[in-house]
């Protein structure tokens, strides 16, 4: 037997695995192999928290000529120094790669999604590819900290200007930015922060869109105003700096109440459907407080937002941004956007999708080429999720209830995990250094990763048959599939549902090699492939078995929806959530995640931190709490024209590259812009109008 001395597991496995079963292991327990080194990794320039942003009155205000001479001369609109608020956000230029920038062009995407309106509140999607990024803005924000040291490590403020904890920290005081106002001109105030709490998610009719409910923000956490500008949240722990990362996107954007508010059930005679459709995406100029404002949409064509003549924030000079006058949204698919931004038909991609990394390289190395592309660390990576709830979330059947109930079984969890060879998985999507095995647990990306933590299950699928024996799992009726044992689900064949985003070439392959991976250990596996917004409403709702995930923030970033890493409260996991009547039914060892997790949240030693998510690194790998299937990096494909891009950006880690790269910044230089503005010299009309204003 190997000694596992050297890789600081020895204790905590002697607990859990008995020495018989390692015996009966072709490969032991380990640490994941050392992943290849990947020279084309860009680097990061890590700057101070405070030389980001700050709030301040400046001496003067300045815009786009044209939206002077057309609309502020003409009476349509207020100077700019009036419709910014008394002290905006100002950029500070020592954080801004190449300098104040210049007014003009547009950045053109492309995406796979569709929109289903603009009531994002209420649980609706506007396509994805950063267009919901460009329209919402939230209390907080985090994209940018990716260039920010672990240890200066704090959300930033946004329409939140500020913050104070009481003496005792169970309390905290935000100060809302003062006179910021909608697109439209109306007030933005706390009214549109108590609305979006109390009426969206509070209220369990309601489910914003990224899954927010009142205990992301902690269980038993309340929110009241105070006055127009002031907010007070009071939490049950002391000092939960931890729940500053859940008020920034996606989970705490508020939307204009006073639009929101008369279509709601609570003071309307609609229904909640009613509400949530009530802004379909042919509804345009919805008011916004991000930088641009959808004003035309064409179904499988097009979306353009052009600039917020309202936004609130500004360069160090006094430029009212943003600087770029429209975004474009090509609504085609997620495997056309790589293959655009990289022949210069489109301007940016997170190239996500590593069929596409060699064809992408070699375009991107050509003299000519109209894009740059620069690799991030490796945080994407996929997962294998099992539903863990055993007492009625989802309602399953009886088959559904059975397949529960193995979910559960440690035995088979490590059956699974033995049986699929992650070197096959990821080769099957890209040959070369681009993927590594990934055991599960937090991203290897992450700073708080600790591969000495990481308790690795090798590939041995005769290993993993005899995991599957321990479960009592046999193959009785001999066609090459084991079944339940007699008397639970009428003895059938293991049949098992798993959900996989449809939407994703990646997705799909990687699904496509469980199956066939699970299959030569004698599990059936059954896709059921949605689009997003289909698989969303099946996972939020728990109708799945087992479901293919792509990482989200709490194992990229780790400090962003920590309270997704465990089942802390009956909604915070993603695959073990309690029905609306009872408990989460923890078992053992989540009983240890969830009490690491509330530590981490409630700590501001930086070192019991790091300690603490080494402890649940170990302990989630080492009971499978999820099966990793594969990571790699992503690449920032954009196009050459355009400057203060930062160096090294991820294209995810906080959040997705299309807010990291801060685009109200985003500008061309004034030699190098193109003419692809399609409604060039205008600003958004008022609400519901069709097109811009005239």
């Amino acid at each position: 037997m190997r000694n596992l001395r050297n890789i600081g597991l020895a204790a905590g496995l002697a607990l859990s695995v008995s020495v018989s079963a390692l015996n009966a292991y072709a490969s032991e327990p380990t640490v994941p192999p050392a992943p290849t080194p990947f020279p084309a990794e860009g680097k990061i320039n890590y700057v101070a928290r405070d030389s980001i942003l700050e709030f301040k009155a400046l001496p003067e205000y300045h815009e786009p000529d044209w939206v002077t001479e057309k609309y502020v001369k003409t009476g349509k609109l207020p100077p700019v120094k009036d419709r910014l608020p008394k002290e905006p956000l100002v950029f500070k230029t020592g954080n801004m790669q190449d300098g104040i920038g210049v007014y003009g062009d547009t950045m053109r995407h492309v995406i796979g999604g569709r929109p289903e309106g603009w009531n994002y509140g209420a649980g609706q999607t506007q396509g994805w590819g950063g267009i919901d990024i460009g329209l919402s803005e939230c209390l907080t924000r985090t994209a940018p900290l990716f260039q920010v040291e672990a240890k200066d490590t704090e959300p930033l403020p946004n329409l939140a200007r500020s913050w104070d904890w009481s003496s005792d920290g169970h309390k905290l005081t935000m100060h809302l930015v003062e006179g910021a106002k909608w697109s439209d001109g109306v007030a933005f105030n706390a009214d549109d922060v108590m609305f979006y709490w109390d009426d969206e998610v509070v209220d369990p009719n309601v489910s914003p869109l990224n899954g927010a409910t009142q205990e992301t923000f902690g269980v038993g956490t309340t929110l009241k105003k105070i006055d127009d500008y002031t907010v007070e949240w009071t939490f049950k722990e002391a000092f939960p700096k931890q729940y500053l990362y859940a008020m920034a996107y996606g989970t705490f954007c508020p939307g204009p109440a006073h639009i929101l508010k008369p279509q709601h059930p609570k003071y309307s005679k609609n229904t909640y459907d009613q509400f949530k459709n009530a802004f379909p995406p042919e509804f345009m100029n919805m008011p916004v407080m991000g930088a641009w404002v959808p004003v035309e949409y064409r179904p499988d064509d097009i979306i353009v937002m052009r600039r917020n003549p309202y936004y609130w924030k500004v360069d160090e000079k006094g430029n009212q941004l943003p600087y770029l006058n429209e975004l474009q949204y090509k609504l085609s698919t997620w495997a056309d956007r790589d293959v655009q931004a990289v022949a210069g038909s489109a301007d940016f991609s997170n190239l996500e999708q590593p069929e596409n990394f060699v064809a992408s390289l070699k375009r991107a190395a050509e003299a000519n080429a109209p894009a740059r592309l620069a690799f991030g660390p490796r945080l994407i990576g996929y997962n294998l999720r099992m539903n863990f709830s055993a007492n009625g979330w989802g309602n399953p059947d009886e088959r559904g209830q059975a397949v529960r109930e193995l979910n559960r079984n440690e035995d088979f969890r490590k059956a699974v995990t033995m049986a699929l060879d992650r070197k096959a998985l990821g080769d099957s999507l890209v040959k070369g250094p681009f993927t590594a095995i990934y055991a599960g647990g937090l991203s290897s990306g992450t700073s708080f990763y600790d591969r000495d933590s990481t308790v690795y299950y090798p590939f041995d699928l005769e290993g993993a048959k005899a995991e599957l024996a321990k479960a009592g799992l046999k193959d009785t009726d001999g066609d090459g599939f084991v079944n339940f044992p007699a008397g639970t689900a009428g003895g059938k064949n293991v049949e098992i549902v798993m959900l996989v985003n449809n939407d994703y070439t990646t997705d799909k392959s990687l699904a496509e090699g469980v199956v066939a991976q699970m299959e030569k250990l004698g599990i059936r596996i059954v896709l059921n492939g949605l689009n997003g917004t289909q698989r969303d409403a099946s996972q939020y709702s728990g109708r799945f078995d087992w479901l293919v995930r792509r990482n989200d923030q709490e194992l990229t970033s780790v400090v962003q929806n920590t309270e997704q890493l465990a089942p802390v409260g009956p909604k915070t996991s993603w695959n073990h959530r309690a029905p609306e009547s009872g408990e989460v039914d923890l078992m053992p060892f989540e009983k240890d995640l969830v009490d690491i997790v509330n530590k981490f949240v409630s700590s501001e030693d930086n070192d019991q931190r790091a300690s603490l998510m080494r402890e649940f690194q170990k302990i989630s790998t080492e009971h499978v709490y999820n099966v990793g299937l594969t990571e790699y990096p992503g690449a920032l494909i954009i196009n050459k024209r355009f400057s203060n891009i930062p160096q090294g950006t991820p294209i995810f880690m906080f959040n997705w590259a299309e807010d990291s790269i801060i685009r109200e910044r985003v500008f061309v230089a004034a030699d190098k812009q193109a003419k692809y503005e399609l409604f060039p010299q205008e600003l958004p009309g008022k609400p519901g109008d069709k097109g811009p204003m005239d």
